[in-house]
């Protein structure tokens, strides 16, 4: 898919969709953050049920007292303690863009290296910023350090041509009824605020995706969006004088002429892990 953003801004329209939780999660990436105590301070839930998933477990072990998801969500909010040991979801998108950690003990920030090569040399064509750590997905992890889901939109590569920024997105496993409009806009608003910071005009973004898939939970819905015509996009207004990319915050972003049907309610699918007999196996035959 490709969208041209010096016309429109692709934020969905056959149903509304969540802009402000699309901006908080975009800058809590950028801050390089993996806790959620950010995100459910500012009253956005999209990546809860994670580290209750991990509570959980322990909770039905009898290692942890009883808590409702809602109960554990308001503790995080509440108990900085709490959410510092239960709000982690490990070494998820934040941190390899701008805290990789490198084999000799370094932490590589991805993300203003990126930025710095796209300003001096525009003609390169190597400017790649992957979330895609083997160290910490599934078997392939120690004990303990996996992340709580392998990234979904693993990698992603700045071009610049004939003036303009564009962004490609690989994005491995592609939630169609909640998480690709979710993609969609955060990449096009990444792409708009890396054109700003970089000096350029502003291309296009690109989307390509490895596995489309509608889960068993959202055919319903899905059902009734593709009752509903779509509307003209709107436009994104960007702060003009944010120069620097952490220098963004929410009431940088305008969005203007956004006129889409109603919002459809449906549950987040939580998958992702592994069995630890997959783990020994894995070890196995790596050392044969």
């Amino acid at each position: 898919m490709r969208f041209d953003l010096s016309k429109e801004f692709p934020l969905l329209t056959t149903k509304k969709v969540f802009l402000r939780g699309i901006i908080h999660e975009l800058l809590w990436f950028l801050k390089g953050d993996v806790n959620i105590k950010y995100l459910v301070n500012n009253d956005v839930h999209i990546w809860d049920d994670w580290p209750y998933k991990e509570y959980k477990k322990k909770m039905d072990a009898r290692e942890v007292p009883k808590l409702s998801q809602d109960k554990f969500i308001s503790k995080i909010k509440e108990d900085n303690q709490f959410a510092k040991k239960w709000g982690e979801l490990g070494p998820v998108y934040g941190r390899q863009w701008r805290r990789w950690p490198a084999s000799d003990g370094r932490e590589i920030d991805q993300l203003a290296w990126a930025i710095e090569k796209t300003k001096k040399y525009p003609d390169r064509k190597h400017v790649v910023v992957s979330a895609w750590n083997p160290e910490y997905v599934y078997e392939m992890a120690k004990p303990g350090t996996s992340m709580a889901i392998p990234p979904c939109h693993t990698m992603f590569n700045i071009n610049v041509t004939n003036g303009k920024l564009s962004l490609l997105l690989y994005q491995r496993s592609a939630d169609m009824f909640l998480g690709v409009p979710f993609n969609i806009a955060s990449y096009s608003l990444l792409t708009m605020m890396l054109t700003q910071v970089c000096g350029y005009k502003v291309g296009e973004f690109v989307h390509m995706l490895g596995d489309t898939h509608l889960y068993g939970n959202h055919y319903e819905q899905a059902r009734e969006q593709l009752t509903r015509e779509p509307r003209q996009f709107p436009v994104m207004k960007i702060n003009p004088d944010i120069k620097e990319i952490d220098g963004f915050s929410p009431e940088d972003f305008t969005l203007e002429g956004y006129d889409p049907h109603p919002p459809i309610k449906g549950e987040i699918t939580v998958v992702g892990g592994f069995n630890e007999k997959d783990r020994k196996e894995f070890s196995f035959n790596k050392k044969s």
